[in-house]
């Protein structure tokens, strides 16, 4: 059944085939091999790894293609989210002039007539059952911490900027960019119409946005250098919040709706099942008739998870619903996979009462929301 929502998720149990792109630095073919032959068996021995082709241009040798299969998004999600990953690729980095990552959902495959039975067994994990319908926007998220005591600061330096040209080029374009803070976390998100990469390399080539992210730079509790390309790669990878699950309703989205985001900060090793709780609740909620809640994103790397909520009306109208709780027992099993203590609640009572305070400490407070003209 083809759903008609609009709506994107890493948690429908389908495999994932993973294509990264890269664009080899002139004669480092050798190199980038052998630096490949290093990590391969470390990826392979990654929980939900299914298999791996290394494959170069018959064109360009400097063109090659990495294809990965998952069993699902979450396992490749936490694998590719993780510092482990970070170490594991870097010696690739001074080989690589530049790269791009496409994820994708298997909804058919056929296998060739002539194909032995070793290579049409049966694979591990299912196939996404129906094609999503979309919007044409890609969504994603960035958060880094700031040092304690420079929160308003830093919150003045960010709402003061100017807006860049939303239009990146004939397909791609900014729409819609907004900042929060929750203590000294700051998160930015982004809707970008059509190639995110493109966008944010549009973005950050805009003189006014550096003049921001060099404002910023003596604040940030990791250190980073823009100027030096490995230190501004390794500060964006450990700041980047993928989103893994996004609902919004069919049709035109409402007019009258506030933008909140929510910080559920997570217990050790829970985020991954947290963001799934969240996100199942809100597939719940969109079924529900006179729900105030017109569109949400799950976002999430590692314990952090970051929920971006469009809602009619304020969020305390309706306590369980706004912070994903709905139904007698979720308010228990939410509080479970919380660090609540974090979040100053009392988890052996989760009552509506515990999910307003939670709303009210997890809150984010708004800096900017800026919307392409």
């Amino acid at each position: 059944m083809l759903s008609e929502r609009v709506s994107q998720s890493a948690f429908d149990g389908s495999r994932l085939r993973v294509v990264l792109l890269l664009d080899l630095q002139d004669g480092a073919q050798q190199r980038f091999l052998t630096a490949y032959e290093h990590m391969r068996n470390q990826v392979a021995a990654v929980p939900g790894h299914l298999s791996d082709q290394l494959c170069q241009s018959i064109e360009n040798p400097s063109q090659w293609l990495i294809t990965s299969e998952w069993e699902s998004a979450p396992p490749f999600l936490a694998w590719v989210n993780s510092e482990e990953h970070v170490e594991t690729v870097r010696p690739l980095h001074d080989c690589v002039r530049d790269t791009r990552s496409l994820r994708f959902s298997i909804l058919r495959e056929t296998n060739g007539v002539h194909a032995s039975a070793t290579a049409t067994r049966k694979a591990v994990g299912g196939l996404q059952p129906f094609p999503r319908v979309g919007d044409g926007v890609v969504r994603h998220a960035l958060t880094f911490t700031v040092k304690p005591g420079s929160e308003r600061t830093v919150a003045e330096i960010l709402s003061g900027y100017t807006s860049p040209q939303a239009q990146v080029d004939d397909t791609t374009r900014l729409r819609r960019t907004t900042l929060f803070m929750h203590g000294n976390r700051v998160v930015r998100t982004l809707e970008v119409q059509g190639d995110l990469l493109a966008a944010l390399r549009h973005v950050a080539r805009q003189p006014e946005i550096r003049a921001v992210e060099e404002a910023i730079n003596p604040y940030l509790v990791q250190d980073r250098d823009l100027d030096d390309p490995q230190s501004a790669r390794l500060f964006f990878t450990r700041a980047a919040l993928p989103a893994v699950h996004h609902l919004a309703p069919a049709g035109t989205p409402a007019e009258d709706v506030e933008r909140h985001a929510i910080l559920y900060p997570a217990k050790p090793g829970c985020g991954m099942a947290l963001a799934r709780l969240l996100a199942g609740q809100d597939e719940v909620a969109a079924d529900l008739p006179g729900s105030h809640i017109d569109s949400s994103t799950v976002f999430q790397r590692d314990d952090i998870v970051v929920r971006l909520v469009d809602a009619r009306g304020p969020l305390d109208s309706d306590p369980p619903a706004a912070v994903g709780a709905l139904g007698p027992r979720k308010p228990a099993v939410l509080t479970k996979l919380l660090d609540t203590e974090a979040l100053g609640i009392d988890s052996s009572s989760p009552d509506e009462k515990t999910m307003l305070r939670l709303l009210e400490n997890a809150q984010m407070r708004l800096i900017t929301d800026r919307r392409a003209l």
